[in-house]
């Protein structure tokens, strides 16, 4: 599974790979905590997921919000892994063959502000969101298909 890392410092503003930048830089802590995966399914799936039963992904990209106060390194590699048990809502989407990680970004500001602030279409309602007190509805947004 590819995926372009975002993190570095504001200076660097390129899209190349190898260049990054931090996003939501906040002076309340110099850490990152909130990190924001780009997902790619290359066609549409149907998925079981706990209490949500069986649910219809469609083609296209997906943007899911997920934060980490400890370790937010080895949260993200755990993502990037494909062998891994199904603890959270965003395992079983990342575990179908069809998914793919194209962009992982990271932040200092809060999950729910960095996911409020993301565009998109919430196509399964407390998805990724189970201890979410901010009514985000949901923290996978769906992007539409993209070129």
């Amino acid at each position: 599974m590819k995926a372009l890392l975002v993190f570095a410092m504001r200076a660097s503003q390129s899209d190349h790979p190898s260049s990054a930048h931090v996003r939501g830089q906040s002076t309340m802590t110099n850490r990152f905590i909130t990190y924001r995966l780009t997902i790619r399914l290359r066609s549409g799936i149907h998925l079981t997921i706990g209490r949500f039963g069986n649910h219809y992904f469609p083609a296209g990209d997906y943007a899911y919000t997920g934060s980490a106060r400890r370790n937010i390194e080895a949260r993200i590699a755990r993502h990037l892994r494909q062998e891994k048990k199904l603890r959270w809502h965003i395992d079983y989407l990342l575990s179908a063959p069809e998914a793919e990680i194209i962009k992982v970004e990271k932040f200092m500001e809060p999950e729910c502000r960095i996911n409020q602030n993301q565009s998109g279409t919430v196509l399964l309602a407390g998805f990724g969101a189970s201890d979410c007190r901010s009514a985000c509805g949901s923290h996978l947004k769906y992007l539409g298909r993209k070129g």
